[in-house]
């Protein structure tokens, strides 16, 4: 069984009447929704409001990946929590940022650099997968169409990749590495871009595919209790 975390902040879905149409639950709740309907996948959900932000070492100890949707508040998360989750991906958990989770404290963190990009609101996206072979891939077309999604443009400030699994084309004529895999110590990283909470991108098919199949992919195949020291091992 994979032990699944969803950490979402849960603020747009409470201060806009149209996101909380879209979802109702929560980004976290329909998310936690389409994973628990697999045999495979435990799914716990947690949100920024809780006590301690929602995370502790206990939540992460028996978290085999992390799922992590920010915007809002992404500078309140403490320094505390962003060193906690990030010592738990080297000692092998993974970690799924989804959209705007791209510029969170954690993902900084263990980036490396300032995760900026060009953006833009309502455009429409052809996401292509670039990397069929790949395990996120499996069983994904070649192109989705996602009718009105937030533009993500480059330049994208990311460290190379280990893979880009999806490339999206917007109608403006911008192109982004929107699936992207890293590895931190023993723990596996995927960078996913749709997901703009003013659109109901994850009730897609085909994006729940995706996020399934990361999962997979991210659990860990080796997980220690203390990460690496070597700064080599951490930042490959």
């Amino acid at each position: 069984m994979i032990r699944v975390t969803v950490w979402n902040e849960f603020v747009h879905e409470r201060e806009y009447e149209g996101i909380r149409e879209i979802y109702p639950d929560g980004i976290h709740g329909c998310i936690a929704g389409f994973l628990g309907r697999n045999e495979d996948i435990s799914v716990t959900a947690v949100t920024l409001d809780m006590e301690n932000q929602g995370l502790s070492e206990e939540l992460l100890r028996g978290t085999d990946v992390l799922i992590w949707w920010s915007h809002a508040r992404q500078d309140e998360i403490t320094d505390e929590n962003v060193a906690l989750v990030a010592r738990h991906v080297r000692a092998g958990m993974g970690l799924i940022a989804l959209h705007s989770a791209h510029f969170s404290r954690v993902m900084k963190a263990l980036m490396g650099t300032t995760m900026t990009l060009k953006w833009r609101d309502n455009d429409r996206e052809k996401l292509w997968c670039v990397s069929p072979a790949h395990p996120i891939a499996a069983g994904v077309p070649q192109c989705i169409d996602i009718p009105r999604e937030e533009m993500y443009g480059e330049f994208f400030d990311i460290p190379k990749p280990d893979d880009v699994v999806f490339l999206g084309w917007f109608e403006s004529g911008e192109v982004f590495r929107s699936g992207c895999t890293f590895t931190r110590g023993y723990g596996k990283i995927f960078y996913f871009q749709p997901g703009h909470e003013e659109f109901p991108i994850y009730h897609m098919p085909e994006i729940q595919r995706i996020i399934t199949n990361a999962v997979r992919w991210a659990k860990p195949s080796l997980r220690e209790d203390t990460p690496p020291e070597c700064e080599c091992c951490n930042r490959r």
